[in-house]
């Protein structure tokens, strides 16, 4: 067995929270990609422009190591929510791109800095701010793990694909008529504990 590396260990679990959310937009159309599917508007490419977001304020800003864009979406001024959709002019493939260009810049900073490199996080509370690249790589690591959670959900009322990837779906083995049985044991349970 291989002696665990903490800085490899946190950004392997990094890519594959990546490589999940990704996942999820695979094989779908435009509409599909970006259609709301809860009430709060979730969807699938929303929370990969999300992501971007999310590593480009923590790995770049975070320890003043600037990405060199200034995407829309992530301007101080930029309208609520902005960067959990995508608008018709924005493309697939545009908002893709950016997110490998964002992954990469993150990759870099953990790359050149020490686990206990000190950062300040411009929007936390005050007494909060001052972090280590350690503290940051579990935080964003919950945080994309958290959205391809979502992602998962969103992407099972779209077309009913689960699973980590494709080919591991992570459920009991079962046909479409054991899931709606399945299903409807559940619904019959939350009824009676009502």
């Amino acid at each position: 067995m291989n002696a665990s590396q903490p800085k490899a260990d946190l950004q392997h679990y990094l890519r594959f929270a990546r490589d999940t959310l990704l996942w999820k937009l695979e094989g779908l159309s435009e509409y599909d990609v970006r259609r709301p599917l809860t009430p709060t508007g979730t969807n699938l490419l929303g929370l990969v422009k999300h992501a971007a977001g999310v590593e480009l304020g923590y790995f770049g800003e975070t320890f003043g190591r600037p990405f060199g864009e200034a995407p829309p979406a992530y301007e101080d001024d930029a309208e609520a929510n902005q960067d959990m959709w995508a608008t018709p002019d924005e493309s697939r493939e545009d908002i893709l791109g950016l997110y490998r260009r964002v992954a990469e810049h993150a990759d870099a900073t953990i790359a050149e800095l020490p686990l206990d490199a000190v950062g300040q996080v411009r929007w936390w509370p005050e007494e909060r701010r001052r972090v280590t690249l350690h503290q940051i790589l579990v935080h964003v690591i919950s945080d994309l793990q958290r959205h391809a959670g979502h992602a998962d959900i969103v992407r099972e009322l779209v077309d009913g694909t689960v699973g980590l990837r494709s080919g591991t779906d992570n459920l009991p083995p079962g046909d479409r008529a054991w899931w709606e049985g399945y299903r409807e044991r559940l619904e019959q349970a939350a009824r009676e504990a009502e």
